[in-house]
C-alpha cells in the first residue's frame, strides 16, 4: 500500500501570532514618531507666532520712532558724550513726539523689567504704559541708543534700539534665545 500525503497550503497558528506581533511593533514605532512629529510640528508653529509677535513690535516701534521727531533718550540713560536728550551709552525709555502728534503729545518705549515686557505709553507718562509683546517672550536686556537730537546740527537724529531675550512656545519648556537691533532714522530733515 502506497501512502500519498497530501500537504495543504496555509499559515500555522504559531506564524500567524508572530506575523501580528511583528506588524503590531512596527505598527506602534511609526504611530509614535508621528504623534511625535506632529507635536514638534505645532511647538514649531507656536514659537513662529511667537517670534512673528516680536518682529511685529519691533517693526511697528521703528517706523512709529522712524515718522516722529523731538526724540529723547535721556531718561535711564547709563552714559552719554553727546547732547543733553542723546544717549550713547543706552537707556531703557525713550521718548519722542509722534508723526501727526501736537507739541505736546509724546510717545514712550520702555523695557519693564518686572515683566520683563516692552511697554509702549501714547500719553506721555510710564504709568499709562501697555505691553506690546506677548506673554511667550522674555525680554533680558533693551537699549535704546540716540544720537543728532539737537535740532541743526550736522547729525540726522537717530535710534538704534537692541534687543535680547528669549521666546518659548505655549506649554514648552525648550527656550529660543534671540539677540535683535533695529535702526530708525529720524525722516524729517534736522535743519
Amino acid at each position: 500500500m502506497r501512502r500519498t500525503t497530501i500537504h495543504t497550503a496555509g499559515f500555522t497558528l504559531v506564524e500567524m501570532i508572530v506575523a501580528i506581533a511583528l506588524f503590531s511593533t512596527v505598527m506602534v514605532v511609526c504611530v509614535g514618531a508621528l504623534l511625535a512629529l506632529v507635536a514638534a510640528n505645532r511647538k514649531a508653529q507656536a514659537l513662529q507666532s511667537v517670534m512673528n509677535n516680536l518682529n511685529i513690535a519691533l517693526d511697528g516701534m521703528a517706523r512709529s520712532v522712524r515718522m516722529g521727531n523731538g526724540y529723547d533718550g535721556s531718561t535711564g540713560c547709563t552714559g552719554n558724550t553727546g547732547d543733553a536728550n542723546d544717549c550713547t551709552g543706552g537707556s531703557t525709555t525713550f521718548e519722542f513726539q509722534p508723526y501727526g502728534g501736537s507739541s505736546d503729545s509724546r510717545w514712550i518705549y520702555n523695557f519693564n523689567g518686572a515683566t520683563n515686557r516692552i511697554e509702549r505709553s501714547t500719553n506721555g507718562s510710564i504709568s499709562g504704559a501697555a505691553p506690546i509683546t506677548a506673554p511667550e517672550v522674555t525680554i533680558d536686556e533693551m537699549l535704546f541708543y540716540v544720537v543728532g537730537t539737537t535740532r541743526g546740527d550736522t547729525v540726522q537724529p537717530k535710534v538704534v534700539i537692541v534687543i535680547k531675550g528669549s521666546a518659548g512656545a505655549p506649554g514648552s519648556s525648550s527656550r529660543t534665545t534671540f539677540h535683535l537691533q533695529a535702526a530708525a532714522v529720524q525722516r524729517v530733515l534736522d535743519l
